[in-house]
Protein backbone atom coordinates (compact mmCIF):
# COMPACT_ATOMS: atom_id res chain seq x y z
CA UNK A 1 0.00 0.00 0.00
CA UNK A 2 1.45 3.44 -0.93
CA UNK A 3 2.02 5.86 1.66
CA UNK A 4 -1.22 8.76 0.74
CA UNK A 5 0.83 11.99 1.72
CA UNK A 6 3.89 13.17 1.02
CA UNK A 7 3.18 15.76 3.77
CA UNK A 8 3.02 13.32 6.33
CA UNK A 9 6.67 11.92 4.89
CA UNK A 10 7.84 15.54 5.51
CA UNK A 11 6.56 16.36 9.00
CA UNK A 12 8.13 13.09 9.80
CA UNK A 13 11.69 13.04 8.49
CA UNK A 14 12.04 17.16 8.96
CA UNK A 15 13.36 16.41 12.41
CA UNK A 16 16.34 14.50 10.79
CA UNK A 17 17.53 17.34 8.65
CA UNK A 18 18.89 15.23 5.86
CA UNK A 19 19.41 16.37 2.74
CA UNK A 20 19.54 13.35 0.88
CA UNK A 21 16.22 12.14 2.36
CA UNK A 22 14.75 15.19 0.36
CA UNK A 23 16.03 13.44 -2.60
CA UNK A 24 14.12 10.64 -2.12
CA UNK A 25 10.55 12.39 -1.37
CA UNK A 26 10.06 13.31 -4.60
CA UNK A 27 7.94 10.66 -5.70
CA UNK A 28 5.53 8.20 -3.58
CA UNK A 29 7.01 5.96 -1.46
CA UNK A 30 5.53 2.64 -0.36
CA UNK A 31 5.77 1.84 3.17
CA UNK A 32 8.47 -0.82 2.76
CA UNK A 33 10.73 2.18 0.99
CA UNK A 34 9.95 4.50 3.86
CA UNK A 35 11.02 1.60 6.29
CA UNK A 36 14.18 1.80 4.77
CA UNK A 37 15.18 5.28 6.01
CA UNK A 38 13.16 5.37 9.25
CA UNK A 39 13.26 3.08 12.62
CA UNK A 40 10.60 2.82 14.83
CA UNK A 41 13.50 3.47 17.47
CA UNK A 42 14.13 7.10 15.79
CA UNK A 43 10.19 7.67 15.52
CA UNK A 44 9.83 6.82 19.57
CA UNK A 45 12.74 8.73 20.16
CA UNK A 46 11.07 11.60 18.33
CA UNK A 47 7.82 11.24 20.33
CA UNK A 48 9.55 11.39 23.56
CA UNK A 49 11.51 14.43 22.48
CA UNK A 50 7.86 15.84 21.33
CA UNK A 51 6.93 16.47 24.62
CA UNK A 52 9.79 18.92 25.86
CA UNK A 53 8.53 21.45 24.35
CA UNK A 54 4.74 21.40 25.22
CA UNK A 55 5.16 20.26 28.99
CA UNK A 56 8.56 21.86 29.78
CA UNK A 57 8.62 25.25 28.29
CA UNK A 58 6.99 27.83 30.13
CA UNK A 59 4.51 29.20 27.42
CA UNK A 60 2.67 25.79 26.56
CA UNK A 61 0.65 23.30 28.26
CA UNK A 62 1.99 24.61 31.60
CA UNK A 63 1.21 27.92 31.03
CA UNK A 64 -2.34 27.00 30.57
CA UNK A 65 -2.75 24.38 33.63
CA UNK A 66 -0.80 27.09 36.02
CA UNK A 67 -1.33 30.79 34.91
CA UNK A 68 -4.84 30.15 34.55
CA UNK A 69 -5.43 29.22 38.36
CA UNK A 70 -5.32 30.94 42.23
CA UNK A 71 -1.27 29.79 42.60
CA UNK A 72 0.43 31.50 39.55
CA UNK A 73 0.63 34.44 37.34
CA UNK A 74 2.73 36.39 35.19
CA UNK A 75 2.48 40.64 36.11
CA UNK A 76 3.81 43.30 33.46
CA UNK A 77 6.61 44.94 35.22
CA UNK A 78 6.78 48.40 33.79
CA UNK A 79 7.96 47.64 30.60
CA UNK A 80 9.19 44.49 31.10
CA UNK A 81 7.12 41.24 30.61
CA UNK A 82 3.83 42.78 28.28
CA UNK A 83 4.16 40.60 25.70
CA UNK A 84 1.22 42.46 24.53
CA UNK A 85 -1.29 40.58 27.69
CA UNK A 86 -0.45 37.18 26.67
CA UNK A 87 0.12 36.18 29.99
CA UNK A 88 -2.24 38.45 32.20
CA UNK A 89 -4.96 37.71 30.35
CA UNK A 90 -4.25 33.41 31.06
CA UNK A 91 -4.89 34.69 34.82
CA UNK A 92 -7.99 37.24 34.44
CA UNK A 93 -9.42 34.42 32.05
CA UNK A 94 -9.99 36.89 29.32
CA UNK A 95 -7.73 35.33 26.47
CA UNK A 96 -9.42 35.18 23.24
CA UNK A 97 -9.25 32.82 20.54
CA UNK A 98 -6.11 33.36 18.49
CA UNK A 99 -3.87 33.29 21.93
CA UNK A 100 -0.88 31.87 20.50
CA UNK A 101 0.36 30.40 23.69
CA UNK A 102 -2.70 27.76 23.77
CA UNK A 103 -2.72 27.74 19.77
CA UNK A 104 0.69 26.71 19.42
CA UNK A 105 0.34 23.69 22.36
CA UNK A 106 -2.68 22.29 20.54
CA UNK A 107 -0.92 21.69 17.73
CA UNK A 108 2.30 20.99 19.23
CA UNK A 109 0.33 18.01 21.05
CA UNK A 110 -1.51 17.19 17.79
CA UNK A 111 1.90 16.34 16.27
CA UNK A 112 3.02 13.91 19.17
CA UNK A 113 -0.81 12.23 18.52
CA UNK A 114 0.51 12.20 14.47
CA UNK A 115 4.32 10.94 15.31
CA UNK A 116 3.36 8.37 17.73
CA UNK A 117 0.65 6.75 15.43
CA UNK A 118 2.34 6.99 12.71
CA UNK A 119 4.93 4.78 14.29
CA UNK A 120 2.45 2.13 14.31
CA UNK A 121 3.01 1.46 10.68
CA UNK A 122 6.55 0.85 10.80
CA UNK A 123 6.61 -2.63 12.09
CA UNK A 124 8.03 -1.85 16.07
CA UNK A 125 8.71 -4.24 18.17
CA UNK A 126 5.73 -5.06 20.72
CA UNK A 127 7.24 -3.22 23.60
CA UNK A 128 7.90 0.02 20.88
CA UNK A 129 4.26 0.08 20.09
CA UNK A 130 3.13 0.03 23.74
CA UNK A 131 4.88 2.93 24.01
CA UNK A 132 4.26 5.15 21.55
CA UNK A 133 0.01 3.93 22.44
CA UNK A 134 0.93 5.16 26.23
CA UNK A 135 2.60 8.14 25.31
CA UNK A 136 -0.58 9.26 22.54
CA UNK A 137 -2.76 8.31 25.15
CA UNK A 138 -1.63 10.64 27.59
CA UNK A 139 -1.35 13.72 25.09
CA UNK A 140 -4.91 12.81 24.42
CA UNK A 141 -6.13 13.11 27.95
CA UNK A 142 -4.32 16.54 27.66
CA UNK A 143 -6.01 17.92 25.16
CA UNK A 144 -9.23 16.18 25.85
CA UNK A 145 -8.66 18.11 29.52
CA UNK A 146 -7.65 21.82 27.65
CA UNK A 147 -9.88 21.58 24.46
CA UNK A 148 -12.14 18.69 24.96
CA UNK A 149 -11.29 17.81 20.95
CA UNK A 150 -8.62 15.62 19.81
CA UNK A 151 -8.20 14.69 15.84
CA UNK A 152 -7.20 11.48 15.34
CA UNK A 153 -6.49 8.52 13.25
CA UNK A 154 -6.25 4.78 13.23
CA UNK A 155 -2.90 3.74 11.51
CA UNK A 156 -3.42 3.03 8.10
CA UNK A 157 -6.21 5.54 7.61
CA UNK A 158 -6.21 7.61 4.59
CA UNK A 159 -3.76 10.70 5.01
CA UNK A 160 -6.27 13.10 2.61
CA UNK A 161 -9.13 12.57 4.30
CA UNK A 162 -9.35 14.88 7.45
CA UNK A 163 -9.44 12.89 10.80
CA UNK A 164 -11.99 12.38 12.90
CA UNK A 165 -12.70 13.80 16.56
CA UNK A 166 -13.04 12.07 19.95
CA UNK A 167 -14.72 14.26 22.80
CA UNK A 168 -15.26 13.81 26.53
CA UNK A 169 -16.55 10.56 28.23
CA UNK A 170 -15.65 8.96 24.02
CA UNK A 171 -12.15 10.04 24.49
CA UNK A 172 -11.88 9.18 27.97
CA UNK A 173 -12.81 5.48 27.01
CA UNK A 174 -10.34 5.19 24.19
CA UNK A 175 -7.51 6.22 26.48
CA UNK A 176 -9.00 3.52 29.11
CA UNK A 177 -9.40 0.96 26.97
CA UNK A 178 -5.52 1.62 25.37
CA UNK A 179 -4.20 1.60 28.46
CA UNK A 180 -5.58 -1.80 29.23
CA UNK A 181 -4.65 -2.91 26.39
CA UNK A 182 -0.91 -2.49 26.09
CA UNK A 183 -0.23 -2.57 30.05
CA UNK A 184 1.37 -6.36 30.03
CA UNK A 185 3.68 -4.63 27.30
CA UNK A 186 4.79 -2.15 28.94
CA UNK A 187 8.44 -2.45 30.90
CA UNK A 188 8.55 -2.10 34.39
CA UNK A 189 11.38 1.10 33.85
CA UNK A 190 12.81 3.53 33.97
CA UNK A 191 10.75 5.88 35.14
CA UNK A 192 11.89 8.28 32.11
CA UNK A 193 10.29 5.81 30.04
CA UNK A 194 6.46 4.63 29.48
CA UNK A 195 6.58 2.11 32.29
CA UNK A 196 3.33 -0.22 33.89
CA UNK A 197 2.96 2.45 36.72
CA UNK A 198 2.64 5.24 34.83
CA UNK A 199 -0.31 3.63 32.55
CA UNK A 200 -1.87 3.23 36.08
CA UNK A 201 -1.25 6.63 37.07
CA UNK A 202 -2.46 7.93 33.75
CA UNK A 203 -5.55 5.34 34.11
CA UNK A 204 -6.30 6.48 37.51
CA UNK A 205 -6.52 10.41 36.06
CA UNK A 206 -8.92 9.18 33.24
CA UNK A 207 -11.27 7.33 35.61
CA UNK A 208 -10.98 10.45 38.12
CA UNK A 209 -11.45 13.32 35.59
CA UNK A 210 -14.39 11.20 33.44
CA UNK A 211 -17.11 12.70 34.71
CA UNK A 212 -15.60 16.12 34.99
CA UNK A 213 -15.00 15.45 31.05
CA UNK A 214 -18.36 14.37 30.34
CA UNK A 215 -20.17 17.82 31.88
CA UNK A 216 -17.37 20.39 33.24
CA UNK A 217 -20.18 22.52 34.51
CA UNK A 218 -21.86 20.00 37.43
CA UNK A 219 -18.94 16.99 37.45
CA UNK A 220 -20.26 13.68 38.43
CA UNK A 221 -17.87 10.71 39.63
CA UNK A 222 -19.55 7.68 39.12
CA UNK A 223 -18.72 5.03 42.28
CA UNK A 224 -17.36 2.60 39.69
CA UNK A 225 -15.02 5.06 38.15
CA UNK A 226 -13.97 5.57 41.63
CA UNK A 227 -13.32 2.37 42.80
CA UNK A 228 -11.40 1.92 39.67
CA UNK A 229 -9.01 4.92 40.99
CA UNK A 230 -8.37 2.88 44.32
CA UNK A 231 -7.91 -0.58 43.05
CA UNK A 232 -5.63 1.35 40.57
CA UNK A 233 -3.44 3.18 43.58
CA UNK A 234 -3.80 -0.05 45.51
CA UNK A 235 -1.93 -1.68 43.08
CA UNK A 236 0.62 1.01 42.83
CA UNK A 237 0.89 0.99 46.87
CA UNK A 238 1.47 -2.61 47.16
CA UNK A 239 4.32 -3.12 44.64
CA UNK A 240 6.30 -1.43 47.12
CA UNK A 241 8.33 0.57 44.56
CA UNK A 242 7.62 3.62 45.67
CA UNK A 243 7.89 5.92 49.47
CA UNK A 244 7.10 9.55 49.75
CA UNK A 245 10.54 11.48 49.82
CA UNK A 246 11.88 12.66 53.25
CA UNK A 247 13.20 15.27 51.17
CA UNK A 248 10.57 16.95 49.30
CA UNK A 249 12.76 19.03 46.97
CA UNK A 250 14.89 15.06 45.89
CA UNK A 251 12.29 15.08 43.78
CA UNK A 252 12.66 17.80 41.37
CA UNK A 253 16.42 18.00 41.90
CA UNK A 254 19.06 18.04 39.23
CA UNK A 255 19.83 14.28 39.76
CA UNK A 256 16.08 13.10 40.54
CA UNK A 257 17.27 10.75 38.20
CA UNK A 258 18.65 9.23 40.99
CA UNK A 259 17.38 10.34 44.55
CA UNK A 260 13.87 10.52 43.85
CA UNK A 261 11.91 7.45 45.49
CA UNK A 262 8.46 9.23 44.66
CA UNK A 263 8.85 9.81 40.35
CA UNK A 264 6.69 7.43 38.77
CA UNK A 265 7.32 8.86 35.12
CA UNK A 266 9.84 11.92 34.03
CA UNK A 267 10.93 13.38 31.30
CA UNK A 268 14.28 12.92 30.50
CA UNK A 269 17.15 15.97 29.87
CA UNK A 270 20.54 15.26 30.34
CA UNK A 271 22.53 18.01 32.17
CA UNK A 272 25.01 20.11 29.78
CA UNK A 273 23.76 18.03 26.72
CA UNK A 274 20.25 18.18 25.73
CA UNK A 275 16.87 18.67 27.19
CA UNK A 276 13.81 20.95 27.55
CA UNK A 277 13.32 24.06 29.03
CA UNK A 278 12.97 22.85 32.42
CA UNK A 279 15.25 25.84 33.60
CA UNK A 280 12.28 28.30 33.03
CA UNK A 281 11.14 26.94 36.26
CA UNK A 282 13.37 29.25 37.92
CA UNK A 283 14.80 31.63 35.44
CA UNK A 284 11.28 32.54 35.26
CA UNK A 285 10.66 34.10 38.55
CA UNK A 286 14.92 34.83 39.86
CA UNK A 287 15.52 38.33 39.30
CA UNK A 288 18.15 39.62 37.08
CA UNK A 289 20.97 40.41 40.02
CA UNK A 290 20.04 36.81 41.58
CA UNK A 291 22.52 34.09 40.65
CA UNK A 292 21.49 32.61 37.45
CA UNK A 293 20.77 36.21 36.51
CA UNK A 294 16.70 35.55 35.87
CA UNK A 295 14.17 36.63 33.98
CA UNK A 296 12.01 38.65 36.47
CA UNK A 297 8.70 37.31 35.77
CA UNK A 298 6.67 35.04 37.31
CA UNK A 299 5.18 35.01 40.72
CA UNK A 300 2.90 33.07 43.18
CA UNK A 301 -0.05 34.69 45.28
CA UNK A 302 -0.10 36.13 48.76
CA UNK A 303 -3.30 34.18 49.50
CA UNK A 304 -1.88 31.12 48.04
CA UNK A 305 1.26 31.31 50.05
CA UNK A 306 -0.50 32.06 53.37
CA UNK A 307 -2.07 28.46 53.13
CA UNK A 308 0.80 26.60 53.97
CA UNK A 309 1.98 26.11 57.54
CA UNK A 310 5.50 28.01 58.68
CA UNK A 311 7.47 24.96 58.95
CA UNK A 312 6.10 22.65 56.29
CA UNK A 313 8.99 21.29 54.22
CA UNK A 314 7.44 21.96 50.97
CA UNK A 315 7.70 26.02 51.34
CA UNK A 316 11.26 26.42 52.25
CA UNK A 317 14.07 24.33 52.21
CA UNK A 318 18.24 25.64 51.74
CA UNK A 319 18.32 22.46 49.64
CA UNK A 320 22.20 22.25 49.15
CA UNK A 321 23.84 22.66 45.61
CA UNK A 322 21.10 25.24 44.67
CA UNK A 323 21.76 27.51 48.27
CA UNK A 324 24.98 27.91 47.14
CA UNK A 325 23.80 30.74 44.72
CA UNK A 326 21.31 32.18 47.82
CA UNK A 327 18.94 30.89 46.85
CA UNK A 328 16.60 28.37 48.63
CA UNK A 329 14.27 25.87 47.05
CA UNK A 330 10.60 26.75 47.31
CA UNK A 331 9.18 30.11 47.97
CA UNK A 332 11.20 33.24 47.83
CA UNK A 333 9.53 36.09 49.61
CA UNK A 334 11.66 38.97 52.12
CA UNK A 335 15.01 40.23 51.20
CA UNK A 336 17.41 38.08 49.11
CA UNK A 337 21.11 37.17 49.65
CA UNK A 338 23.69 36.04 47.12
CA UNK A 339 25.48 33.26 48.28
CA UNK A 340 27.88 34.51 50.46
CA UNK A 341 25.06 35.82 52.26
CA UNK A 342 25.48 39.74 51.10
CA UNK A 343 21.95 41.22 50.65
CA UNK A 344 20.79 41.97 46.88
CA UNK A 345 19.33 45.17 45.54
CA UNK A 346 17.06 45.47 42.28
CA UNK A 347 18.04 47.53 39.44
CA UNK A 348 17.15 51.01 41.16
CA UNK A 349 18.98 50.24 44.00
CA UNK A 350 16.13 49.15 46.27
CA UNK A 351 16.68 46.48 48.53
CA UNK A 352 15.89 43.20 46.57
CA UNK A 353 13.24 42.27 49.09
CA UNK A 354 10.12 39.65 47.17
CA UNK A 355 6.76 41.18 48.58
CA UNK A 356 3.55 39.08 49.21
CA UNK A 357 1.44 41.78 47.21
CA UNK A 358 1.51 41.49 43.87
CA UNK A 359 -0.59 43.11 40.69
CA UNK A 360 -0.96 42.23 37.49
CA UNK A 361 0.30 45.28 35.61
CA UNK A 362 2.75 47.12 37.82
CA UNK A 363 4.35 50.55 37.38
CA UNK A 364 5.15 52.03 40.88
CA UNK A 365 9.05 52.16 42.24
CA UNK A 366 8.55 48.46 43.54
CA UNK A 367 7.64 47.06 40.67
CA UNK A 368 10.52 44.56 40.39
CA UNK A 369 10.09 43.27 43.92
CA UNK A 370 6.79 42.40 44.02
CA UNK A 371 5.08 38.83 44.19
CA UNK A 372 6.35 35.66 45.83
CA UNK A 373 8.69 33.68 43.19
CA UNK A 374 8.73 30.45 43.29
CA UNK A 375 12.36 27.33 42.86
CA UNK A 376 10.42 24.13 42.37
CA UNK A 377 13.04 22.62 40.55
CA UNK A 378 16.36 23.07 42.48
CA UNK A 379 18.28 24.82 40.10
CA UNK A 380 21.22 23.31 38.65
CA UNK A 381 24.21 25.11 38.42
CA UNK A 382 26.59 22.70 36.17
CA UNK A 383 24.52 21.98 33.21
CA UNK A 384 24.08 25.61 31.69
CA UNK A 385 20.68 25.92 29.11
CA UNK A 386 20.74 22.41 29.55
CA UNK A 387 19.42 21.39 32.54
CA UNK A 388 19.76 18.15 33.97
CA UNK A 389 16.52 18.43 36.39
CA UNK A 390 13.94 15.65 34.85
CA UNK A 391 10.56 17.44 34.61
CA UNK A 392 8.30 15.34 36.87
CA UNK A 393 4.49 14.26 34.93
CA UNK A 394 3.46 11.84 37.71
CA UNK A 395 4.92 10.90 41.22
CA UNK A 396 3.56 8.85 44.31
CA UNK A 397 2.49 11.63 46.40
CA UNK A 398 -0.39 12.41 43.36
CA UNK A 399 -0.95 8.64 43.47
CA UNK A 400 -1.81 9.17 47.10
CA UNK A 401 -3.95 11.94 47.22
CA UNK A 402 -6.09 10.64 43.81
CA UNK A 403 -7.26 7.73 46.09
CA UNK A 404 -8.00 9.89 49.13
CA UNK A 405 -10.19 11.30 46.68
CA UNK A 406 -11.93 8.84 45.55
CA UNK A 407 -12.72 7.61 49.17
CA UNK A 408 -13.90 11.09 49.93
CA UNK A 409 -16.12 10.84 46.99
CA UNK A 410 -17.40 7.37 47.93
CA UNK A 411 -17.90 7.98 51.69
CA UNK A 412 -14.57 7.35 53.36
CA UNK A 413 -13.55 10.87 54.51
CA UNK A 414 -12.06 8.85 57.52
CA UNK A 415 -9.86 6.98 55.44
CA UNK A 416 -9.19 10.15 53.01
CA UNK A 417 -7.83 11.76 56.18
CA UNK A 418 -5.50 9.37 57.27
CA UNK A 419 -3.80 9.27 53.48
CA UNK A 420 -3.66 13.00 53.80
CA UNK A 421 -2.23 13.32 56.69
CA UNK A 422 0.10 10.42 56.20
CA UNK A 423 1.67 13.00 53.55
CA UNK A 424 1.50 16.09 55.57
CA UNK A 425 3.72 13.94 58.14
CA UNK A 426 5.95 13.55 55.32
CA UNK A 427 5.89 17.49 54.57
CA UNK A 428 6.66 18.53 58.43
CA UNK A 429 2.91 19.84 58.36
CA UNK A 430 0.88 19.26 61.36
CA UNK A 431 -2.86 16.93 61.00
CA UNK A 432 -5.86 17.55 59.98
CA UNK A 433 -8.70 17.13 61.94
CA UNK A 434 -11.02 16.13 59.49
CA UNK A 435 -11.27 16.54 55.68
CA UNK A 436 -13.79 17.73 53.02
CA UNK A 437 -13.12 18.69 49.68
CA UNK A 438 -12.09 22.27 50.17
CA UNK A 439 -9.36 20.67 52.83
CA UNK A 440 -8.75 18.31 50.09
CA UNK A 441 -8.31 20.64 47.35
CA UNK A 442 -6.21 22.80 49.23
CA UNK A 443 -3.91 19.88 50.38
CA UNK A 444 -3.51 19.06 46.42
CA UNK A 445 -2.50 22.60 45.80
CA UNK A 446 0.44 22.39 48.31
CA UNK A 447 1.70 18.95 47.70
CA UNK A 448 1.60 19.80 43.72
CA UNK A 449 2.00 23.39 43.24
CA UNK A 450 3.52 24.20 39.76
CA UNK A 451 3.39 20.55 38.55
CA UNK A 452 0.86 21.43 36.10
CA UNK A 453 -2.35 20.17 37.82
CA UNK A 454 -3.98 23.19 38.98
CA UNK A 455 -6.51 24.15 36.66
CA UNK A 456 -7.49 20.70 36.44
CA UNK A 457 -8.16 20.55 39.98
CA UNK A 458 -9.92 23.09 40.07
CA UNK A 459 -12.37 22.06 37.48
CA UNK A 460 -12.66 18.66 39.08
CA UNK A 461 -13.99 20.36 42.08
CA UNK A 462 -15.98 23.05 40.80
CA UNK A 463 -13.65 25.81 41.86
CA UNK A 464 -12.25 27.06 38.70
CA UNK A 465 -14.21 29.81 37.44
CA UNK A 466 -14.30 31.63 41.12
CA UNK A 467 -12.89 35.07 41.46
CA UNK A 468 -9.36 34.95 43.63
CA UNK A 469 -6.61 37.82 43.49
CA UNK A 470 -6.07 39.54 40.38
CA UNK A 471 -9.12 37.31 38.40
CA UNK A 472 -13.25 38.19 38.78
CA UNK A 473 -15.25 35.42 38.72
CA UNK A 474 -15.18 34.30 35.30
CA UNK A 475 -18.36 32.57 32.71
CA UNK A 476 -18.68 28.93 31.81
CA UNK A 477 -16.84 29.32 28.17
CA UNK A 478 -13.42 29.41 30.43
CA UNK A 479 -13.90 26.01 31.35
CA UNK A 480 -12.43 25.43 27.68
CA UNK A 481 -9.39 26.26 25.75
CA UNK A 482 -10.64 27.48 22.04
CA UNK A 483 -9.44 25.55 19.29
CA UNK A 484 -6.80 27.42 17.18
CA UNK A 485 -7.49 28.73 13.71
CA UNK A 486 -5.28 26.65 12.03
CA UNK A 487 -6.94 23.23 13.02
CA UNK A 488 -10.40 24.97 12.31
CA UNK A 489 -9.23 25.72 8.73
CA UNK A 490 -7.73 22.44 7.82
CA UNK A 491 -10.34 20.24 9.73
CA UNK A 492 -13.89 20.59 9.41
CA UNK A 493 -14.64 18.31 12.24
CA UNK A 494 -13.65 20.48 14.25
CA UNK A 495 -15.86 22.96 16.01
CA UNK A 496 -14.93 25.86 17.32
CA UNK A 497 -15.42 25.80 21.58
CA UNK A 498 -18.39 27.75 22.43
CA UNK A 499 -17.71 31.28 23.46
CA UNK A 500 -15.22 31.94 21.32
Amino acid sequence: MKLKSLIMLAILFGAFACTDLKEELRGDLTKDQAQQFVSPDALLKNAYNGLRTPFMDQSRFWAAQEHTTDECLGPTRGPDWDDNGVWRVLHDHTWSADHSFLGDTYNELLQVVFTTTNLLDFNPTTQQAAEARYLRAFVMFCLTDGWDQVPFRQPGENLLNPPNVVKGSAAMDFVISELNEIMGDLPDGPTNRANKNAAKVLLMKAYLNKGAFADRQAPKFATGDMQQVITLADQIINSGSYTLEDSYFDNFAPNNDQVSSENIWTGENQGGVSSGNVRSRWFCGLHYNQNPSGWNGFATLSDFYDSFEQNDARRYDEYPGSFVGGVNAGFLVGLQHDGSGNALQDRKGNPLAFTPEVKLKETGNNLEITGIRVIKYPIDYNGGDNADNDYVFFRYADVLLMKAEAMLRTGDAGGALGIVNQIRSARNASAMASLDEAALLAERGRELYWEGWRRQDLIRFGKFLNAWQEKPASGPERLLFPIPATALAVNPNLVQNPGY
